[in-house]
């Protein structure tokens, strides 16, 4: 039987176990009629049952245990066996005392709470479920019930004024509680079972108030409003309370309509939590998984979510998540704090939290969404999915063990399914809101992370992601098409050196664990961070300040079609130690043996030594790509091993030391650099023939201004010029009169009676964001004006172009085409 295929009749569904006083007697085939396919329907509402909040109790335990799997059949039968093992060792180890549960999870910190009440949920899966081993078991069944009544007796209980982090008392604790009920509640009948569900309930409502879903602001909101609505709504389902299911689905409304600053969507696709962080993985995830859960739960019922904002949500998953997974990972630039967590010390089934552990709950929340999308939406999105699952060469995504068996069954089934696999896009997006840009290419992708006093350097909290400082620093991610995918997942962040993150500019004074402050509190005091795009190429730019340092510097990046131009000017500091800018910072593996090539000529993989190329004009790294530097430029290498622990950037993460080996390309600005710069480009992918050509044709690229007023672009044979003004200014034929990013490009096309026309595009936006007039001069003679925006007013169209441009303060892109002469 294939994986995605209806379980034979000694399935989950088809279990009856009998039950004894202490036991749970397992009758979810009380549904009786009901077959698994019909448990996740699609198309039509199903009419509204006698008993609703019954009906919603076994709806939300088929979302938690799955349907319409074999669990005899691999993936089911690995992961039921390990849930039931789990299960096994935490009701052996079980020891009830007045401080915890177990003795390795004490109540103080609360984190020992909300995995008290993880494994109790283990241990109630492993009991509903096939395949555990402890299907039906009495002894686990008892277990289940004496710890939870413990935890209740002991310190969940409404006479407990919480302490330390919130998070554990409002949102993982009663999540992982309510779940456990909802498996067990209909085997809880009578007498001490009423008794214990309902201090269980009380406690909830101690916990997590009405109030708590009041007004959107403070921790009530993004992602963790969606947990408090779902905490909410399944203790109205269990506590038959219409008011609080009521409650939960109206709270959920401020999540929906895209937001102009603080956490939540933006209309560009940003999604910004805590604030100043770009955060569309890890709480990207819990916000699309719960919403998706909601959903399905209450879809058809009196509780439905009607609210027309929710739309929005949907857009989300191709506006705003699609463009930042890449193969079945998740950008790093945009998981937060998550990227320090590695291995959990707490974590026993040892699950590396990774760009592509990230990735995949991203992907299972899509196909979780998608049962609430249109026919059109959900086809798209199935696509999508199975073009990742297809694509992933790392992590496989349909055995990947963070998976409950509901998601692996979910995917099978859509990766089964007729939709045929999508490839990887091609394009540019900008995330103009949370300073955040991907640049997709056939042979290549790349992203972008920048810092702002809208967002912050880095996170860090909990003893979490202490040395973050520069992944805000202009941090280039990049992976050649098909190749590299664990190159920020193969123990990159616990080894890499911080101070030299790819593609940052940074001054080398050392800085303190969490320097700056927590949850996102550091931040430059910098408003031009930005650029603009017309979809396929952009120009973009960071007013850098260093952090706790007197660096600054201006940054360009232009994302063009094989390549990224790279540009640093101003860059100043008076910190008493080396400058440097990063070209690259390539994780090789644990014993890595690409080829170095500098100028044609090969260079020996001696480790641990700094050799210095005094006039390199390009650069080849075997397997990756390499990097040109225009006119030649003084370039160290170094070749090292690295060795380093998950515990050294995060404090809840495990001791073992991991080593990788890594190549390092950066320019040394010296000590207390004045205006020093730099210019080279990165081209992932590349042959060394194709950056020798590059290097030696000097007419491909002209650098039309590198100073701290302006940086600016002309490449001919892309018919692009591209500037950014720090100030207004001239570059080359393009002239600002105030702070702007400008992408112009020339096309020759076929007009209507077959003559060949040249038109152009003008892409400009304002970065600084003070919403004031911008007005740009094009020396270029123009025919006519074929469309711009409504924000464009077109002053002169004759021997130059002139426009004016209401940018706004989102550093929107404007665009203005025009017939050339």
């Amino acid at each position: 039987m294939s994986p995605a295929a209806a379980p034979p009749a000694w399935s989950r569904r088809g279990f009856l176990t009998a039950s004894g006083a202490s036991a749970l007697a397992l009758a979810l085939n009380a549904e009786a009629g009901r077959t698994p396919a019909a448990a996740a329907p699609t198309g039509a509402a199903p009419a509204a049952p006698a008993d609703p909040f019954a009906a919603l109790r076994r709806r939300w335990s088929d979302l938690t245990l799955g349907t319409a799997y074999d669990p005899g059949a691999a993936p089911y039968a690995t992961a039921l066996k390990e849930t039931g093992d789990l299960a096994d060792t935490y009701r052996r180890t079980l020891r009830p005392a007045a401080g915890s549960l177990w003795p390795d999870s004490p109540y103080d910190p609360p984190s020992g709470i909300t995995r008290s009440y993880g494994r109790l949920a283990t241990m109630a899966l492993a009991h509903a479920q096939p395949g555990t081993g402890r299907t039906g078991d009495p002894d686990l069944a008892t277990a289940v019930r004496t710890g939870l009544d413990h935890l209740d007796r002991t310190v969940y209980h409404p006479a407990t004024t919480p302490y330390g982090n919130w998070w554990e008392w409002q949102i993982g604790s009663p999540k992982l509680l309510l779940d456990t009920l909802a498996v067990l509640d209909e085997h809880l009948p009578g007498g001490t079972g009423d008794d214990l569900r309902a201090r269980c309930l009380a406690a909830v409502d101690h916990f997590v108030p009405d109030g708590a879903l009041g007004p959107y602001t403070g921790t009530s909101t993004g992602a963790n409003r969606v947990d408090l609505c779902r905490v909410v709504a399944l203790r109205g389902v269990l506590g038959r309370a219409p008011a609080k299911i009521a409650l939960a689905r109206d709270a959920l409304s401020p999540v929906f309509p895209y937001v102009t600053r603080g956490d939540g969507l933006y209309a560009d696709g940003s999604f910004v939590q805590h604030t100043w962080v770009a955060y569309s993985g890890t709480y990207g995830a819990v916000l699309l998984d719960g919403l998706g859960r909601l959903f399905a739960l209450l879809r058809g019922s009196a509780w439905d979510i009607t609210d027309p904002n929710r739309q929005i949500v949907l857009d989300s998953v191709e506006h705003a998540y699609a463009p930042l997974l890449h193969d079945g990972l998740m950008m790093d630039s945009v998981n937060g704090r998550a990227i320090s967590r590695g291995h959990l010390r707490g974590d026993e089934r040892r699950i590396l939290r990774s760009d592509h552990h990230h990735g995949h709950a991203l992907i299972a929340a899509i196909a979780l969404l998608a049962e609430a999308a249109s026919t059109a939406e959900r086809n798209r999105w199935h696509a999508m999915v199975k073009g990742w699952i297809a694509r992933d060469r790392t992590l496989p995504v349909l055995t990947d063990r963070q998976y409950a068996v509901a998601d692996l069954a979910r995917l099978a089934a859509i990766d089964a399914g007729p939709a045929p696999a999508a490839p990887e896009p091609v394009g540019h997006r900008l995330f103009p809101a949370m300073d955040r840009a991907v640049h997709r290419r056939p042979g290549f992708t790349a992203g972008l992370a920048m810092a702002s006093d809208r967002i912050t350097y880095y996170e860090n909290g909990n003893g979490e992601n202490r040395h973050g400082w520069h992944t805000g620093a202009g941090m280039l991610y990049w992976w050649p098409a098909g190749r590299a995918g664990d190159q920020y997942t193969d123990a990159f962040w616990p080894t890499v050196d911080p101070y030299r993150l790819p593609g940052t500019t940074v001054s080398t004074r050392r800085l303190a664990d969490n320097e700056g402050g927590g949850w996102g509190e550091p931040k430059p005091a910098a408003r031009w961070v930005g650029g603009t795009t017309d979809g396929t190429y952009a120009a973009l730019g960071q007013d850098l300040r260093g952090l706790a340092s007197t660096l600054t510097a201006r940054k360009s990046w232009f994302a063009l079609a094989d390549c990224v131009v790279c540009l640093g000017a101003g860059i100043t500091a008076r910190d008493g130690v080396p400058v440097e800018t990063v070209v690259d910072n390539r994780n090789l593996g644990e014993n890595g043996t690409a080829a170095l090539t500098v100028d044609g000529t090969p260079r020996p993989p001696a480790l641990g030594r700094t050799t210095v190329h005094r006039r390199a004009h390009w650069a080849h790294l075997a397997g990756h790509g390499g990097y040109v530097f225009p006119g030649g430029a003084a370039l160290h290498v170094r070749r090292e091993d690295r060795t380093g622990r998950w515990s050294d950037i995060n404090t809840t993460s495990t001791g073992d030391p991991y080593t990788r080996r890594y190549l390092t390309l950066w320019h040394d600005h010296g000590t207390d650099p004045t205006d020093a710069a730099y210019a080279y480009l990165l081209m992932p992918g590349a042959t060394r023939s194709a950056l020798a050509a590059r290097a030696a044709d000097r007419h491909w690229l002209t650098v039309l201004a590198n100073d701290t007023d302006r940086q600016a672009i002309a490449v001919d044979p892309l018919g692009v010029t591209a500037a950014n003004f720090w100030r207004a200014g001239t570059a080359g034929p393009l002239t600002a009169d105030g702070p702007a990013a400008v992408l112009l490009r020339e096309r020759r096309a076929r007009g209507p009676h077959g003559r060949t026309r040249r038109t152009a595009t003008v892409c400009a936006a304002a970065p600084a964001r003070t919403g004031d007039p911008l007005e740009l001069t094009w020396s270029r003679p123009v025919r006519a004006v074929l469309r711009h925006d409504p924000d464009i007013e077109v002053l002169a169209a004759e021997d130059t172009l002139r426009l004016r441009l209401a940018p706004g303060t989102a550093c929107a892109t404007h665009t203005c085409t025009v017939l050339l002469r």
